[in-house]
């Protein structure tokens, strides 16, 4: 149920980006790059919505929808674990003596540093 519900999800998202994106704005019409679109109100009414207009409404709602309910479903698949529920005793730490370091151990004192 999950599976189908995700490729839905995505189906949808893909829809809603393409539908928003070959949607022409109010703008969009050859004289409004010239002024003349720059008398028309920027929030003004639009009238009926067009038929893609209604489809990304539509795709949008699906996709809020589908979103809530895929939150809520992965949220009830996750298991909080308690920290405190294993409390054996950690495992011995190994401690690296010089002779098994890749630095190579000198007895000569001979050195440019001053002492």
């Amino acid at each position: 149920m999950y599976e189908i519900l995700l490729v839905v999800y995505l189906i949808v998202a893909l829809a809603l980006v393409g539908m928003v994106l070959i949607q022409q704005g109010k703008g969009a019409d050859m004289g409004s790059s010239f002024g003349a679109g720059a008398s028309a109100t920027v929030f003004g009414s639009s009238g009926a919505g067009n038929f893609m207009t209604k489809t990304t409404t539509i795709l949008a709602t699906i996709f809020f929808v589908l979103s809530i309910v895929l939150g809520n479903l992965t949220a009830g698949q996750i298991k909080k674990t308690d920290e405190w529920e294993n409390l054996e005793a950690a495992p011995a730490v190994e401690t690296v003596t010089p002779a098994q370091t890749d630095v190579p151990v000198t007895e000569e004192k001979s050195s440019d540093v001053p002492n």
